[in-house]
């Protein structure tokens, strides 16, 4: 008796990785309660092929194709040319604009604002063209009232109430629109599918549908997508392959401030970010957000330090505060907000060994100011001047900032862009920068090593004890400089989207 071919039987429903045996935890991206049967394999009974092609070719056959392949110097490429949203901010992240055909996956936290961004973005792509809105979520009659306090009302912008598939591309086909915007993907049912909607059947059936007819008609479709509890995409991470750009629109539910970040995108770069404020009136953009996540204090208080951030290319300050005290726990506690955790019991760690500042058992809370996320390795020297200044209850200056990467042996390590940093610092009214040694470059722009470069001095230290000799050295202010922390130069400016 002829053997059945071996192969896996069982395969992940989030990010498609087999094998032979059951399992209650993924291999591959080690998520719970994803490993299903897979479907048995469809074997092709060999057929002869064109030309006789022997082996796996000979099992199908050619086809006419629909249109003869060109030389990619003969290919129009105006056609995929981005359309500008009239949101500057949006643009900067989506490298230009909206481009025919793509399909973008906007996801974020329930409430965080993704309806009223996509309706102000919907009210200026109307200005051009049909645009055609979804909303699976809500009604029309609530989506309409929110569209009248931002001012989003356009009389080409096509609202339309539906979870059905088939229904939603009528739909399309009626309106005809430049846009489409649905909200929320997980919300739409495609009918022959054995699936509850928001399932990940359900979500890959309706996905493949609107890409295939956004492909087809050159429409630029918009997906709304839900998150888990730990900030990933809910739904199979196979949809994130799929799409062409993925946008997570992040912020705390209870500040003004939202962040736009592209995790990936087909035509542009990943490294940007868009800066917006969320009000009562709408959203709007905010094209300068340095100061947003600073306090203004007018005195010093221990446990507080600021640095200078690189988002893509945008530098934004940011104060980093920690707060040290004795815990009545048998285990401290050690909470973050903003900060990656990790990083931050690594910093503790590093002060304990090299630095030899005795914690103890006690309780360590780090946070950021204006709900901002500081993931990039360059805080770690902030984090560690401000455990720093918490424990021994001395404060660092208001016009110091601090940028630099710690490593375990206590080394402060370079990082990228420091010419930019400074150069931030400097606008804001800062007055001394403590960066890693070896720092200066010598590209346009870029500040030269150590010294006074303008009106901030630099000081250029090689481990984490010459950091906090510099920081809590006593140092006076420079000339004209108080010992509070420098305001910003003027309010911060919004720029409505209306």
């Amino acid at each position: 008796m002829a053997k059945s071919p071996a192969g896996p039987a069982f395969q992940c429903t989030e990010c498609g990785w087999r094998t032979t045996k059951w399992s209650g935890r993924c291999g591959e991206c080690q998520a719970w309660g994803t490993v299903e049967q897979a479907a048995a394999p469809q074997l092709l009974r060999p057929s002869p092929g064109p030309g006789g092609l022997p082996g796996a070719a000979a099992q199908y056959s050619g086809v006419a194709p629909a249109s003869p392949a060109l030389s990619i110097a003969a290919v129009d490429a105006t056609a995929a040319g981005a359309r500008p949203t009239g949101l500057g901010e949006l643009d900067r992240v989506l490298g230009g604009g909206l481009v025919p055909g793509a399909v973008v996956l906007l996801a974020g936290e329930p409430g965080v604002g993704k309806s009223t961004l996509l309706l102000a973005a919907g009210r200026h792509a109307a200005q051009t063209g049909p645009v055609l809105y979804i909303t699976g979520e809500e009604s029309a009659a609530q989506v309409r009232l929110r569209a009248d306090r931002i001012g989003a009302v356009a009389g080409n912008l096509y609202l339309a109430a539906e979870t059905d598939l088939a229904a939603l591309l009528g739909h399309v086909a009626l309106v005809k629109p430049r846009l489409l915007i649905v909200d929320s993907v997980q919300t739409i049912s495609a009918d022959g599918v054995a699936a509850a909607p928001g399932g990940v059947s359900q979500i890959r059936e309706v996905t493949a549908a609107l890409i295939t007819m956004a492909k087809q008609h050159a429409i630029t479709t918009v997906l709304v997508g839900h998150v888990t509890k730990d900030g990933s995409i809910a739904g199979p991470r196979a949809l994130e392959h799929l799409v062409d750009v993925v946008l997570h629109f992040e912020g705390d539910r209870h500040a003004q401030f939202r962040v736009v970040r592209a995790v990936k995108n087909r035509y542009g770069p990943t490294d940007e970010i868009g800066c917006f404020d969320l009000g009562e009136q709408g959203i709007a953009e905010v094209p300068d957000p340095s100061g947003m996540f600073l306090s203004h204090r007018p005195d010093p208080v221990p446990g507080t330090c600021v640095t200078v951030t690189l988002e893509g290319r945008r530098p934004l300050l940011a104060e980093v505060q920690t707060l040290v005290a004795q815990s009545p726990l048998e285990i401290p506690r050690r909470v973050t907000s903003g900060l990656d955790a990790s990083r931050v019991g690594m910093v503790l760690a590093v002060l304990g060994r090299r630095a030899e500042l005795i914690i103890g058992k006690q309780d360590v809370y780090a946070a950021t100011v204006g709900g901002v996320r500081l993931t990039e390795p360059s805080v770690d020297l902030a984090i560690a001047l401000s455990l720093a200044s918490g424990i021994i209850n001395l404060s660092v200056p208001g016009w110091v900032v601090a940028i630099g990467e710690v490593g375990l042996a206590g080394e402060v390590r370079r990082v990228t862009g420091p010419g930019r940093r400074i150069a931030e610092a400097e606008r804001m009214g800062f007055r001394l920068a403590i960066v890693p040694a070896g720092s200066g470059t010598a590209g346009p722009g870029e500040q030269r090593k150590g010294g006074r470069t303008g009106g901030i001095e630099v000081r250029e230290v090689t481990d984490i004890r010459e950091a906090m000799t510099t920081a809590f050295s006593g140092l006076s202010p420079p000339p004209g400089v108080g010992s509070h922390r420098p305001g910003r130069p003027g309010p911060v400016k919004l720029r409505p989207v209306r």
